[in-house]
């Protein structure tokens, strides 16, 4: 048994949905939040950059928090650094593009799936690779939808602006005809309700937060590091950022539970 927090990390907000997701399903854990808000968006950067700020961002969270496990809460940075993060570090590191993956495929009835996320995620291909590897007979549609991130980031998740670009962003897959939708970027669940609407009741939405703490739990028992403690577990969330707007912002995407927010700084 191990009582070291879990490290979660993200460009900015929307790793909070992962987050959200290990709290209520780990209730008893430990657990500290790093959203790299200074340096976001991550999406649209170059993947050896985006490689380089997941592997500083990581060891931060063991060396100076002490984590006992990793959650790479961004679709960008799983893509870009997953393996080498794994490689690199002496504790577990998980992602979140399998997780959803495999959700994706149980989910479909046609066959047909779509995935949306940020434009570096798309152009790496590693959607594309996870659902080759697992050789089911899928017929998948992938689209990149620039400025949804940044709208997150802004707070606005609801606004006509948002609903227009997703009209124009989500029609490769609608066109499609798919049936069930992976949202292949942590902060796209907030924007959920608009792209439901846009996508239509017949098509299902998947979010790859909840299946990665159901991941994390599964590690966590085979691996013996589950805390010991029965008592509710802590959270800590550091911004890179301006860490008020984080508060601010991540009480409303996140809950009253995030009541403070400690700022870092980057040399």
């Amino acid at each position: 048994m191990d009582d070291r927090p879990i490290g979660v990390f993200d460009s900015g907000f929307g790793g909070l949905t992962v987050a959200r997701a290990l709290v209520d399903l780990l209730a008893g854990e430990d657990l500290v939040y790093f959203g790299d808000s200074a340096r976001y968006p991550y999406g649209p950067r170059p993947l050896e950059e985006v490689r380089g700020f997941a592997a500083q961002v990581t060891g931060e969270l063991v060396e100076r928090h002490g984590v006992k496990l990793v959650v790479v809460a961004c679709n960008t940075a799983s893509a870009a650094a997953l393996e080498l993060l794994q490689f690199s570090f002496d504790v577990p590191v998980v992602g979140v593009i399998n997780p959803g993956v495999r959700a994706a495929l149980e989910v479909t009835a046609n066959g047909r799936v779509g995935v949306i996320g940020t434009v570096g995620t798309v152009a790496s291909g590693a959607y594309q690779r996870a659902v080759k590897a697992h050789r089911k007979p899928v017929q998948l549609t992938c689209a990149a939808c620039p400025g949804f991130v940044e709208f997150v980031e802004r707070g606005d998740t609801g606004s006509d602006q948002v609903h227009v670009l997703a009209e124009r962003l989500l029609e490769p897959v609608r066109r499609a005809g798919v049936d069930t939708l992976l949202l292949g970027c942590t902060h796209y669940p907030f924007l959920a309700r608009t792209i439901g609407d846009v996508m239509g009741r017949e098509v299902v939405l998947v979010s790859s937060a909840d299946e990665t703490a159901f991941e994390v739990r599964k590690l966590l028992e085979e691996t013996g590091l589950v805390r010991r403690s029965a008592s509710k577990g802590t959270m800590r969330f550091v911004s890179s950022g301006d860490a008020g707007w984080f508060a601010e912002l991540g009480r409303r995407l996140f809950g009253p539970e995030l009541a403070e927010v400690e700022a870092h700084r980057w040399p």
